[in-house]
């Protein structure tokens, strides 16, 4: 898939920490999307947005090949609970992307908001999970600041909010997640 987040015949600019933004493969929205590298843009990352519709294992081999800082799916159809668990599974399961911190946010249910997500998917594995709340951007902005600051951080080591046990960045949405 081709890095429509530069011009062509460009080279990422490796001095800055590459982010990967995505909706999940049911999810045909791009308008979140296209804020969302924005704002990751603004605040000093390099953004590869993989648009909508990314089936897992395309996300994967993509994550392998980029090797990004960080993944941020964006769910606005209100399936990203139930196809984020299929997700953070596969990236899970792959040696190379097993620790690469992922967040979730958005839309992630169909009820309207009366239940929460976040506890089911941060068992599942994900690092961050952005529902509905008032200090959403700034929570947002924590994950991103616990990411490290080398450009292009190894994978291997989960960001220090992601250890076992630990509360994670829950309960709060990010309007640009939605």
């Amino acid at each position: 898939m081709a890095d429509l987040s530069r011009p062509a015949g460009t080279a990422p600019d490796r001095a800055r920490p590459t982010v990967v933004v995505t909706t999940v493969a049911s999810d045909s929205h791009t308008w979140n999307l296209v804020f969302l590298q924005l704002l990751l843009e603004e605040l000093g990352y390099h953004v590869v947005n993989l648009g909508p519709c990314v089936p897992d294992d395309l996300l994967v081999r993509h994550c392998r090949e980029i090797r990004p800082a960080a993944v941020i799916i964006s769910s606005v159809n209100g399936h990203g609970a139930q196809d984020g668990l299929r997700v953070i599974r596969a990236l899970r399961d792959d040696e190379l992307t097993a620790a690469l911190p992922v967040a979730i946010g958005g839309k992630l249910g169909v009820d309207g908001g009366a239940t929460s997500h976040a506890e089911r998917l941060l068992a599942a594995g994900f690092d961050a999970v952005f529902e509905d709340g008032t200090d959403t951007l700034a929570a947002f902005r924590r994950f991103l600041d616990d990411l490290g600051t080398g450009p292009d951080r190894a994978l291997g080591a989960r960001p220090r909010h992601a250890r076992a046990g630990q509360a994670r960045h829950t309960g709060e949405q990010m309007g640009v997640l939605a």
